[in-house]
């Protein structure tokens, strides 16, 4: 017989209120804030829903858990994933929420953490917006990525922060022309090209030179990785502009397509590869209306000394007169 207080056993409450956790379950920091989301979530009576994977790393004792297979609409029925990790276990939660627009809340454990909106020491005030439903949902662009060979379609993806094509081979340039809005714009000898999108501009596209753009921003970008040519600047253009990438075939230098570092695509000579605006956002959880200002400033640990501001600048002449 069967427990039925087991997780695997406990059939879910269609009316409750459910969570999906997910975790970066390599690392004990991560199995031990994880579990205290889950122990906290079940005693407010909220569903808890974990990965298989994930639940047979945590081996919790907490009845009525949801194990679920890691799929593409696997936070289906959820109000919201809850994420423990660094970006890239959310870049990786975002692949399980994608398909049914469940918005992801962030718990960084990892070093910068952008994508992150809370940070592992506020585990008990994150717990609570979460049951007091204190949270908002923002939504960011992503890119639909398509590649072509011989003009038939052989693979598409998509991306939250960005699509890059680089070279395969380390010895070996990779030649390419870049168009933008169906026009040939340059031809680079380089070792990649990086189409990104706002919420992508403080990832790989920082990295290789791009600009920071605010997520508020409805933008794409499209970076060169160390081009050897006259004109070779990252570039910002409207969301509704189609970036393309094409692989010079007589050159033989082959490529790689990385897809926020997650997915791979394999790109023979003669390849192209084309960037546009994402029909799927993904919804990121805010628990704080801080400016975007303040999270570059607090995540790159940006010098701000001796910045006074209007108000303190006004607060200032009241206090000293007009004459100081």
């Amino acid at each position: 017989m069967t427990d039925p207080g087991t997780p695997r056993e406990t059939a879910p409450d269609p009316t409750q209120r459910r969570v999906l956790v997910l975790a970066h379950t390599g690392r004990k920091e991560a199995r031990e804030v994880a579990a205290q989301f889950c122990s906290a979530l079940h005693a407010h009576g909220i569903g808890v829903r974990l990965l298989k994977d994930e639940a047979d790393d945590l081996t919790l004792d907490i009845p009525g858990i949801e194990i679920v297979e890691p799929v593409a609409d696997a936070s289906a029925g959820c109000e919201l994933a809850v994420v423990i990790g660094g970006d890239g276990t959310i870049l990786r939660a975002a692949e399980q929420t994608r398909q049914s627009g469940t918005p992801l809340l962030g718990v960084n454990l990892g070093h910068v953490g952008f994508l992150a909106e809370a940070e592992s020491d506020d585990v008990e005030i994150t717990i609570e917006a979460v049951v007091n439903r204190q949270y908002s949902a923002e939504e960011r662009l992503t890119i639909d990525v398509s590649v072509y060979r011989d003009k038939e379609l052989v693979a598409s993806t998509w991306a939250l922060n960005e699509a890059s094509v680089e070279k395969a081979a380390r010895e070996r340039m990779l030649e390419v022309v870049v168009e933008v809005d169906g026009r040939p714009l340059s031809r680079w000898g380089c070792d990649g090209v990086v189409c990104a999108t706002p919420t992508g501009s403080t990832a790989y596209n920082f990295s290789a030179g791009g600009p920071i753009v605010w997520p508020g921003v409805e933008a794409l970008l499209m970076v060169p990785i160390s081009a050897h040519a006259l004109f070779a600047r990252p570039m910002v253009v409207a969301p509704t502009s189609v970036l393309a990438v094409e692989v010079i075939a007589r050159t033989g230098g082959a490529g790689v397509l990385w897809c926020d570092g997650r997915r791979t695509v394999e790109l023979p000579p003669g390849a192209r590869i084309e960037v546009r605006r994402g029909r799927s956002p993904v919804r990121l959880v805010r628990l704080h209306q801080a400016p975007f200002t303040d999270r570059l400033v607090a995540k790159f640990g940006l010098p701000v000394t001796g910045w006074r501001g209007a108000a303190e600048r006004r607060r200032s002449r009241e206090n000293d007169g007009p004459d100081a």
